[in-house]
């Protein structure tokens, strides 16, 4: 598991993206036992409050649960992860896309673009 953050962007969502991902692609399985929070912060390099923050906000989407004292768990239901991952796509793309019109880019020469970094 890749914890290489980019220190660029604020972490919590970061750690929340890599678990998303990681769920969605089945590396991480429907009720598996996750890393401890203290286990995540010394791969990812960052505080164990951070990593914490971080498993709560995915608690409050749906995506993982906690037992006290025994640790969290992914949902039985990995949809909701796959379903947080595409909305976050979606929003990602939707910025791109607001981005390259700002900067005066019409769809004709956003779709060349995207073309030439893709098979280019």
């Amino acid at each position: 598991m890749d914890w290489r953050l980019d220190k660029k962007r604020p972490i919590c969502p970061q750690i929340c993206e890599k678990l998303c991902v990681l769920i969605a692609s089945g590396e991480i399985t429907a009720g598996e036992r996750l890393m401890s929070v203290r286990e995540v912060a010394v791969y990812a390099g960052v505080t164990p409050n951070t990593v914490q923050k971080s498993f709560e906000q995915l608690e409050a989407q749906g995506v993982i649960y906690s037992k006290r004292g025994s640790g969290w768990y992914v949902n039985e239901n990995t949809e909701i992860a796959k379903k947080v991952l595409n909305d976050l796509i979606r929003l990602k793309t939707i910025h791109y896309l607001n981005d390259m019109q700002n900067l005066g880019l019409d769809k004709k020469e956003i779709i060349q673009i995207i073309k030439e970094f893709r098979y280019g």
